[in-house]
């Protein structure tokens, strides 16, 4: 186990306070990591930063991404038949912070970081500057291993909670998470939809009810407006469908066009 300096404050929680203050919100933009391939996948990185996306969450391409929609799941199947390594979740994280300020966040499911090694996993993560990760399919009742290795190492760690949850559940999420709450606005896989869940302002107020300082949205954000709408009582808008999409049919620059058209709705408050 390597020795590696805690960090005394949540880089993730300082953005979004500050964003929050100025009136704006936070945009958090997902971008896969090697999609198209890994070069492509950090230039996305940094442009969607110099487009306006204050948080970045990168995501680990895995075999079986059963909270992921179709255009997600799409993009990760091809970086990992293109020779996606865990090792270039880290080369990721470097680069694209060895380019731009905005924290970074990784995306797991949690058994790569099992077969990884958690303590190993935290090491790299916090030497590669990478600020913690988002883990969709990790309960904060079975995080015992992530969550004293992430306190050791200063990493926030972002847990996941639903409309389904019960108010103990949500108790739990505010309790364990460091950085954020991630709000899940609808039921279901990731993907770009027309309407935002009514349900997400309700979560919302039920996890400030149980204590949660800062809060962003995602599943099915995709237009200016609705980040807008969401950060009418939101923290922050997470941003992921869209942009994989728009990577796919244009590249780096299509993404870069609609992250800056999604910023847009920080500007509209």
């Amino acid at each position: 186990m390597s020795d590696v300096s805690a960090q005394t404050t949540s880089q993730v929680a300082d953005t979004i306070a500050r964003r929050t203050a100025d009136g704006r919100g936070a945009l958090v933009g997902y971008l896969p990591v090697g999609f198209p391939d890994l070069t492509t996948s950090i230039d996305a990185a940094v442009a969607l930063v110099n487009s306006g996306v204050d948080v970045l969450e990168l995501g680990l391409p895995y075999s079986d991404p059963v909270m992921d929609g179709p255009v997600i799941q799409a993009a990760t199947q091809t970086a990992i038949a293109e020779g996606f390594r865990l090792r270039h979740g880290f080369q990721a994280v470097k680069e694209v912070r060895s380019q731009v300020d905005a924290p970074v966040l990784l995306m797991t499911y949690w058994n790569p970081v099992l077969q990884y090694g958690v303590d190993r996993f935290a090491d790299d993560l916090a030497t590669a500057g990478g600020a913690g990760l988002i883990t969709p399919d990790l309960i904060p009742d079975e995080a015992e291993s992530w969550l004293a290795a992430s306190e050791r190492v200063g990493l926030d760690r972002v847990f996941l909670a639903a409309p389904s949850s019960s108010d103990t559940r949500l108790a739990s999420a505010t309790a364990a998470s460091r950085g954020f709450v991630y709000a899940v606005s609808t039921m279901g896989i990731t993907g770009a939809r027309s309407d935002v869940d009514r349900a997400a302002r309700v979560l919302v107020e039920r996890l400030r009810g149980a204590g949660a300082d800062s809060v962003c949205v995602g599943l099915g954000i995709s237009t200016a407006e609705q980040v807008a709408e969401i950060l009418d009582y939101a923290d922050g808008a997470i941003v992921g469908s869209a942009l994989v999409s728009a990577l796919t049919q244009g590249g780096v620059s299509a993404a870069a066009e609609v992250a800056e058209r999604l910023a847009q709705g920080k500007r509209a408050r």
